[in-house]
Parts: structure tokens; sequence; C-alpha cells
């Protein structure tokens, strides 16, 4: 099971309880708008991943390996 510790019968209750206080228009528009937060919060860490990596892959080149500076060993790097 995905969930650790809980079962079939504590997952039903909670669908209950969340029914009950919700009701059951309103689940249908809270499950749409925290799937759209979801998707947004994905592609937001997309984004910033690839401002990360992008400067980084334009100091370094395609798979050079960053220059070492006078009196420091050179590191072996694997891509």
């Amino acid at each position: 099971m995905p969930f650790s510790g809980l079962g079939m019968w504590e997952m039903i209750l909670i669908f209950l309880v969340v029914l009950l206080l919700f009701g059951a228009k309103r689940l249908p528009e809270i499950g749409s708008s925290l799937g759209k937060g979801i998707r947004e919060f994905k592609s937001s860490v997309k984004e910033i991943e690839g401002e990360l990596k992008a400067p980084l892959e334009e100091h370094t080149g395609s798979n050079s390996s960053p220059p070492a500076e006078e009196g420091e060993p050179r590191r072996l790097t694997t891509s």
C-alpha cells in the first residue's frame, strides 16, 4: 500500500469526513484546484532547475570540467 499505516477502513473514514465537511458539490472543485496547484508547483520547480543548470552549463561547456585554480589538483568528473 502506498500509505504506510493507513488501511482501507481508515481511508474510507477520512473520505467520509471530508465529504461531510465540504459536501459533494465542492469535492470536484477542491480536486481541480488542488491539481492546478500541483501542476503549477511542478512547472515552477522545472523552471528553477533550468535556471540553475543553464549558467553552470555555460560556464563549464558541454562535457569539460571547470579550470582548476593554480595550486589546486584537477578533479575528474563524470557526466
